[in-house]
């Protein structure tokens, strides 16, 4: 979201890049969509309370170790990074009120605002940000974003190997105010990188006193942000309240946020509906055109993201990568979009996302479709199942597709095995589980066709590349190839903006070409909101912030 998306919720926006407090070595591009989506702020009124329905619990909450999407509401409204993003889309000081780079593009340098605070009103300083990266970097916390920070970082994987000490990892806290992190070469989106989570602070204290269990209990769940957590139910939800120790506490107004966990999206309108919430992230697609004609507040935003099918590479006869281009063809994307998921998408052909641009071009405008079609290639589907050894499915193993629970995801799974068994002559078995248990059989290996997605974590094609990169702990589709690998290394300390911007398409067309995965559209983001409530905003990242929102009935 992962940041992991599922086919319901992929949810991010597309904005422009801007660094401040300091110099900025150039971003290799902008998004061509405009800012974020935000709710005008009016006066606030009555009690300054908001609930809002989550589709779905998160595996974790704690920012070192989730890269689940799921989770990223909470995130963002408990925690604030060095960076953040402001209702613009611009990135703005969070902790860090300004930040310089070195001329040579290798040392940023944090400047803490005065007089930071954690929510239980103990000091907040640089070492609690040495701390948490030290932490991500640490085998046994098992950071799902760890790629994220030795990617970057100079000798942050060497001191995750355990072959570099503290002193020589690239993250120093120079006094109590400024923390330095010096980089393995100049990366121009680094400082879109430190905006994601992985990048938050989290206090020594409350981890050394209560282990992996301080994401558990409301009083040991320690945070810097805007909220503070006072009830943790496992199952049923989460309530904030507004952190009194928050720097910025003066201009945040909802004094409670509740998010509720309704995993039915048909249950979680009728609780709209009937005034029990203020808002759901998951709107039942059967209900999209009666909500829209009503006016009943839906809020549609643009996204920087893919729906796809993860496909096991390694696995036979997936390994194959005749039997993957079958699967891409026999599938009717525009029927998918049409019929069952009912939004206003674009079939997609690559896992690589429209919407990034460099001289105010699309640098995927006119790309090729890699054989793909908004409708299923029946007859050039056989072919390549047959080309295969399998021809008209015969000694095909029963395909197994999965995915998590979700109404949707449902659907499009039912739609996409009929799909699968009426165009290919092959078997097909559904199986579906909780997020939690379903993503670790991902992560494992455990599965052969499964529902997955991405929204972007950072707006840069590199926020995708990775996930089909050798190794890579994104890389839950198991594919590998060395000139694949070499082009993302090339884009990665490229700073000229076309030349990254060729060599991401290169990366693309390779992996696209050997289908490392099945995509299924790109889609624009949907959520519903009373219209009372103001002044919140979602960036491309996914994230929703209310620290500005006011209610006003």
């Amino acid at each position: 979201m992962k940041k992991l998306v599922s086919l319901a919720l992929a949810c991010a926006l597309c904005l422009g890049l801007t660094a401040c407090g300091g110099k900025d070595p150039g971003n290799i591009g902008d998004v061509s969509s405009a800012a974020p989506s935000a709710a005008p702020s009016v006066e606030a009124t009555g009690a300054q309370e908001l609930t809002f329905v989550l589709s779905n619990e998160p595996d974790g909450i704690d920012p070192t170790v989730t890269n689940n999407s799921f989770a990223q509401c909470i995130l963002a409204n408990c925690f604030e990074g060095l960076v953040t993003y402001d209702a613009t889309g611009s990135i703005v000081g969070g902790a860090a009120e300004t930040w310089d780079i070195s001329d040579d593009g290798l040392v940023y340098t944090f400047h803490l605002r005065d007089g930071l605070k954690w929510s239980d009103g103990s000091d907040l300083t640089a070492e609690d940000f040495v701390y948490s990266l030290q932490r991500v970097l640490t085998p046994a916390t098992t950071a799902q974003y760890v790629s994220m920070v030795t990617g970057y970082v100079k000798n942050a994987q060497e001191f995750y190997d355990g072959t570099a000490t503290a002193d020589e990892l690239g993250v120093k806290a120079v006094d109590a105010q400024t923390l330095e992190i010096t980089l393995i070469q100049p990366t121009s989106f680094f400082i879109d990188l430190v905006s994601m989570w992985c990048y938050d602070p989290v206090q020594k204290a409350t981890i050394e006193a209560n282990g992996d269990r301080w994401t558990a209990a409301a009083d040991t769940y320690i945070c810097n942000g805007p909220f503070k957590m006072t009830q943790l139910k496992m199952g049923e939800g989460y309530v904030l309240e507004k952190n009194e120790n928050y720097w910025d506490a003066a201009n945040v107004s909802l004094e409670k946020l509740t998010f509720r966990f309704i995993l039915d999206s048909a249950t979680a309108l009728t609780a709209y509906e009937s005034g029990e919430v203020d808002g759901i992230r998951s709107i039942p697609t059967a209900d999209y055109a009666r909500l829209k004609a009503a006016g009943a507040g839906i809020q549609t935003v643009p996204n920087y993201g893919t729906v796809y099918y993860n496909i096991n590479c390694a696995k036979a006869p997936y390994d194959n990568v005749l039997v993957r281009k079958a699967l891409n063809l026999a599938i009717d994307r525009q029927a998918l979009i049409d019929n069952v998921v009912q939004l206003n998408a674009t079939p997609a052909y690559s896992f690589l996302a429209p919407g990034y641009s460099v001289g105010g071009m699309d640098i995927t405008k006119g790309r090729e479709t890699f054989d793909l079609s908004a409708t299923a290639n029946v007859e050039a589907a056989q072919k390549a199942l047959a080309d295969a050894g399998y021809p008209g499915g015969e000694g095909f193993p029963t395909l197994r597709l999965s995915y998590y629970s979700d109404d949707t995801v449902k659907k499009v799974v039912e739609a996409m095995a009929e799909m699968l068994k009426n165009n290919l002559g092959i078997d097909v078995e559904i199986s579906s589980n909780d997020w939690a248990i379903y993503y670790e059989s991902v992560q494992s290996g455990n599965y052969e066709v499964g529902a997955m997605g991405w929204s972007a974590d950072y707006l840069n094609p590199m926020s995708f590349l990775p996930l089909f990169k050798t190794g890579d702990s994104t890389n839950t589709a198991f594919y590998s190839n060395p000139d694949y690998d070499k082009l993302v290394d090339k884009v990665m300390t490229t700073t000229d903006p076309d030349a990254a911007a060729e060599l991401t398409l290169q990366a693309d067309a390779l992996a696209s070409k050997e289908y490392c995965c099945l995509p299924l559209y790109y889609k624009t983001n949907d959520f519903l909101m009373k219209d009372y409530v103001s002044g919140y905003y979602m960036t491309a990242s996914g994230n929703l912030y209310f620290k500005d929102a006011k209610v006003s009935k």
